[in-house]
């Protein structure tokens, strides 16, 4: 079956390291945070933007449409534990104030495009 493109995104308060969330869904995708490509269950990009204290992260997934709700359970697991220990063993933190999916602004439409591929 043919991998479609996805977004999935989310708005939260913190962390102090923007990474952090995104890690976090990296380890939920992947399993690691590192690992030869392609990604196991969804291939993936994070991407983020701040405003204060506000951080919105968007995820642009591909995988196969029977498999999109378990990659959205994952991110949201992912973001729910509010917390991941980064690549260098720090806590970061975070507080959730909405997630779920969204729609592939043009932009995104490339990447998702793309990450079909992968």
């Amino acid at each position: 079956m043919d991998r479609q493109g996805f977004v999935h995104e989310a708005l939260l308060i913190g962390p102090g390291d923007d990474r952090g969330p995104g890690g976090a869904i990296t380890l939920a995708l992947c399993g690691s945070w590192e690992h030869p490509p392609p990604c196991p269950l969804a291939a993936h990009h994070t991407a983020t933007s701040r405003a204060g204290d506000r951080l919105r992260i968007r995820t642009v997934f591909a995988t196969e449409p029977g498999r999109e709700g378990e990659v959205r359970r994952r991110i949201e697991d992912a973001l729910a534990r509010q917390q991941v220990r980064d690549s260098d063993g720090v806590i970061v933190t975070w507080i959730v104030l909405s997630a779920g999916p969204g729609t592939l602004d043009s932009d995104e439409r490339e990447l998702a495009d793309r990450l079909t591929l992968d």
